[in-house]
């Protein structure tokens, strides 16, 4: 049972108010950990450039950058802002040479209540960014988030949802499966088993806790709260996934505000005991 630092990628969402992205990158390679997903915020902090080299240095892979997508907007500029950004967001997955940049769909655009339409428009965004990542070789992977995220965050919520984009839309395209959005979901064994090993490019881990205080920034360290995540492990495995586990914590009244050092060893010691 559980995983060894060998196989844990930490996002750096897990000690975004403690580290910088180079403290991150020494920080994995201090503890052991093989594997990291930056923010682009703290890309961009860092320097591309010097991002790339130090990942390097260390000897890290790159298990994806977060985040593409946002795409629905309510006019023509707007959208055309948010292809432009993604177009960014690949180059700069690219260049760190991230496994995938993962796309956060976006939700209902400023004064809409057209949900089918605002997924409409994420449909052809991906469409859209797909065919440029293609050129780069860069593979996207949607990540479907909780439906309580619907209106503002990402009208993409089911991992059926995400399978049928990725049979429209073709090659390249894939899933980051994470247990906080998706544990809920009484078809999430069939919709892995739908995905399978070409579609399966990243599991994001944490728990949800109960009672969740902020449905932001209360995500729980795995092993607190209600989330079977090493029955959900198994049945991405049982897909063909034979990835890294990434920790992605957002906890702005408990894991942010503890030692990185510390957080990071709990990180371990719960990959072994509760993944």
């Amino acid at each position: 049972m559980g995983v060894g630092p060998e196989r844990v990628s930490l996002n750096t969402a897990t000690v975004r108010e403690q580290w910088s992205l180079r403290e991150c990158i020494e920080g994995c390679a201090r503890h052991g950990i093989k594997g990291i997903s930056p923010w682009r915020d703290k890309l961009q902090e860092c320097g591309v450039d010097e991002a790339a080299r130090l990942i390097e240095a260390h000897g890290l892979t790159v298990t994806g950058l977060c985040r593409g997508g946002g795409f629905p907007a309510a006019g023509a500029a707007g959208r055309q802002a948010a292809l432009d950004d993604n177009r960014r967001a690949v180059d700069e997955a690219v260049a760190i040479g991230a496994r995938c940049l993962v796309l956060v769909a976006g939700g209902l655009p400023e004064g809409s209540k057209d949900i089918a339409g605002a997924r409409e428009q994420v449909r052809d965004g991906i469409a859209a960014t797909l065919e440029y990542a293609r050129s780069c070789g860069l593979p996207l992977a949607i990540e479907p988030l909780h439906p309580m995220y619907a209106a503002d965050r990402a009208c993409v919520n089911t991992l059926r949802h995400a399978n049928d984009l990725c049979d429209e839309l073709g090659a390249g395209l894939g899933i980051a499966v994470d247990v906080y959005h998706v544990w809920w979901d009484p078809d999430l064994e069939q919709e892995i088993k739908r995905a399978g090993k070409e579609r399966l490019l990243a599991f994001h881990l944490c728990d949800w806790l109960v009672p969740t205080k902020d449905l932001l920034l209360d995500r729980g360290m795995m092993g607190d709260g209600v989330i079977d995540i090493a029955k959900i492990r198994a049945w991405v495995e049982a897909a063909g996934y034979a990835g890294f586990c990434e920790v992605e914590i957002f906890s702005a009244e408990n894991w942010w505000r503890k030692d990185a050092d510390d957080v990071v060893e709990t990180v371990i010691q719960r990959c072994r005991s509760a993944v």
